[in-house]
């Protein structure tokens, strides 16, 4: 297919966004008008769009212009999944069990990548004030097994979920709240079920 000019392209994206607005085509008339070019020009323009297959055009009807091949830039729609969202978690029960589920959530990037999975936990009590996570907060939650030193983690300890910063030490685990009313929480044994990917607040 051979390429558009810079002109041809203007009035193509022209023709398709004038489509798009008023639910018809622009006349020869409109498009003359746009660019303050003469009715002889633009018809030159379609004739050249129509030639190399842009653009049809019926002779027999008014604004009868259709765009072929819209090439005009799309930001592509963000992705977004439906999550659930876990309630008052069961001791001993899976994570994502019937019992701890309290519903779903439409969460759309950045929040999320359609290539992992994730889960929304509601934020209880103020050990993570200090890191902006606030009582009521619904935390957005990637499901991962591991996670670097000083992630915020969701990890299971002794049948309990529980939200800190997470340390690796030389024998044990050191879950770290942010606010120094609380002390942390060493471990030998943890299960990291998640890292925290983004909030959610209302108000």
């Amino acid at each position: 297919m051979k390429s558009l000019t810079d002109r041809q392209r203007e009035v193509l994206d022209f023709i398709a966004q004038y489509t798009d607005d008023n639910y018809r085509a622009p006349s020869v008339r409109d498009i003359s008008d746009h660019f303050g070019i003469s009715l002889r020009a633009v018809q030159d323009h379609i004739a050249a769009l129509q030639k190399k297959g842009y653009l049809s055009l019926s002779e027999r009807r008014a604004r009868s212009l259709h765009v072929l091949i819209d090439e005009r830039a799309k930001e592509a729609a963000p992705y977004v999944s439906k999550i659930p969202v876990l309630g008052t978690v069961a001791a001993g029960k899976p994570l994502l069990s019937e019992e701890n589920l309290d519903g779903y959530i439409s969460i759309a990037e950045p929040f999320i990548r359609p290539d992992k999975s994730y889960f929304a936990l509601h934020v209880r009590g103020a050990s993570m004030i200090n890191a902006g996570i606030l009582e009521g907060d619904l935390a957005i939650i990637e499901q991962k097994e591991s996670a670097d030193d000083g992630q915020i983690v969701v990890a299971v300890v002794d049948n309990a979920i529980t939200i800190k910063r997470f340390y690796r030490e030389a024998n044990r685990v050191r879950l770290q709240p942010e606010n120094p009313a609380f002390q942390p929480l060493y471990c030998q044994e943890v299960r990291i079920v998640g890292t925290l990917s983004g909030l959610v607040r209302t108000y």
